[in-house]
């Protein structure tokens, strides 16, 4: 991962706060044959004495979790809004431009659960992504015999999270005037750009004290 000081979040709640807005994630390991391996899912997070848990299933028989049997080592990516930035903006001109974007990387290792923890995280995970309680789609309210049926073909996991880093590149190595010219561009261009823009807004003053 891009690991310079200038784009570190001191706040290591911020960096879990992020991972919980940008829960859909890409989920990597390796197979047998030591070659790569990844998928999309969403996790939930969980902290549990002092240590980051993130919990989903998968569909059995893929690639991917026949690789991740084999190698429980994992690497979760946390992706949020990203944004082209044109060296055009900067006050020092004829150099490179760039590209602003969040992201997070949690390596740890995965733990299979059983049919009570796959029943358990389904509950789970309807009930935090399902934001009235009441839903049909809440698992507590389908069919059992539809639910048992379905847990079949998915399994449940754990991933006890043991290295945590993250990149939040916002132009923070810029001086005041070039971070107010990209922050004042990007708020005028499309959905992701004003979200880079909005974030940028919300360090300006940390940033320049």
């Amino acid at each position: 991962m891009y690991d310079i000081k200038y784009f570190k979040e001191g706040n290591r709640e911020a960096v879990i706060a992020f991972m919980q807005a940008h829960p859909f994630i890409v989920l990597t390991g390796t197979d047998a044959n030591h070659k790569p391996i990844a998928t999309h899912i969403p996790v939930l997070i969980e902290e549990r004495e002092g240590k980051i848990f993130l919990q989903a299933h998968v569909m059995r028989k893929q690639d991917h979790t026949n690789g991740f049997e084999m190698n429980p080592d994992v690497l979760a990516i946390f992706h949020g809004a990203q944004a082209y930035v044109s060296a055009s903006l900067y006050t020092t001109q004829n150099v490179a431009s760039t590209w602003n974007y969040q992201a997070v990387h949690a390596r740890g290792v995965m733990r299979f659960l059983d049919d009570a923890g796959l029943y358990h995280l389904l509950v789970k995970l309807t009930a935090h992504f399902e934001s009235d309680p009441s839903s049909p789609a809440q698992v507590k309210h389908l069919d059992e015999d539809y639910v048992k049926n379905n847990m079949k073909a998915i399994i449940a996991f754990e991933i006890e999270v043991t290295d945590l880093r993250h990149v939040f590149k916002l132009s923070q190595n810029r001086d005041k005037q070039s971070f107010e010219n990209i922050s004042n561009h990007l708020q005028k261009g499309d959905s992701e750009s004003q979200k880079i823009a909005e974030e940028m807004e919300k360090r300006k003053a940390q940033i320049f004290k």
